[in-house]
């Protein structure tokens, strides 16, 4: 029996945003974040993702460094809010009826971000996808640290970390379906059954129309 699995970046691919900063914005409005630089630095930041040369280690420093203080419990319920309030109102309509139908069906997703895995989880649960893969974080007396666990979730890490999970999987999928917008994730492009991009960046749409992938444009 075909048993299909649907993989789905999260920023700019189900929500119309980047979430982690969106996030940062938020911590920025609650006071948690007072340098006044640091939206600035967090754009600057970006836009070395967005042409696939961000170290990612450097981003996680300088994002969770404001963090450190606060409890695991204190952050989630933060992430919760800000979906709520921010993340949740910026989703694609287009993932909002596709989800839906797949849950319908009963069809298994995973949400996989390069974002940290507190706030994919936190999304993931509002979208209602049961599965949720972001970058891990040492846990340190009960705080999230700025040191990442294992491998990142973020270009061919994603792959890796999609192996790992299948592997813990107790079923056999027939075939990955994967959505991104990113060049980011090529990788995982090429690795997957099926890919469709999502209102893609320029650097990943030539790779689209040269490979037939399905191009999508959300709204």
């Amino acid at each position: 029996m075909s048993k299909p699995l649907y993989v789905f970046d999260m920023d700019e691919t189900l929500i119309n945003a980047d979430c982690a900063m969106i996030w940062n914005e938020f911590l920025v409005e609650k006071g948690i974040v007072t340098d006044p630089s640091f939206l600035e630095e967090d754009q600057r930041l970006m836009a070395l993702y967005a042409k696939g040369e961000m170290d990612m280690e450097d981003y996680i420093q300088f994002s969770m460094t404001p963090l450190v203080e606060l409890t695991t419990s204190q952050v989630d319920a933060l992430a919760k809010e800000c979906v709520e309030k921010y993340i949740l109102p910026k989703q694609f309509k287009q993932s909002k009826t596709l989800i839906a139908e797949l849950n319908k069906d009963g069809v298994e997703m995973v949400i996989i971000s390069a974002s940290v895995a507190f706030l994919v989880k936190a999304v993931g649960e509002r979208l209602s996808i049961n599965h949720s893969l972001g970058i891990d974080l040492v846990e340190q007396s009960g705080c999230y640290s700025a040191e990442i666990s294992g491998v990142p979730s973020y270009r061919e890490g994603k792959v890796t970390r999609l192996k790992e999970w299948l592997q813990q999987q107790p079923d056999d999928y027939s075939q990955i379906h994967f959505f991104t917008d990113s060049i980011n994730d090529l990788p995982l492009c090429q690795e997957a059954d099926f890919a469709y991009l999502v209102n893609p960046c320029p650097l990943l749409k030539p790779y689209g129309e040269q490979k037939n992938w399905t191009i999508l444009e959300w709204d």
